[in-house]
């Protein structure tokens, strides 16, 4: 496990090397991890809240006397 994380890291090293890239530091992949989680967070309220909001929609239009 520990080889293939090695093997992973130097492959990640050259890629932005041979790009001209610097190498991310340790705080800026752990920011880049968190910005992730939390995208990842919004990207499910967002879907529940647009399929509350045609719940809600739909319960509107079914009641009596609505157009």
């Amino acid at each position: 496990m520990l080889s293939v994380w090695v093997k992973d890291e130097r492959r990640r090293l050259a890629a932005a090397e041979v790009h001209g890239d610097k190498p991310l530091e340790s705080a800026e992949r752990a920011e880049l991890l968190r910005l992730r989680r939390q995208v990842a967070e919004l990207e499910k309220d967002n879907a529940f809240l647009v399929k509350a909001s045609a719940y809600f929609a739909a319960m509107q239009r079914n009641r009596p006397g609505s157009l």
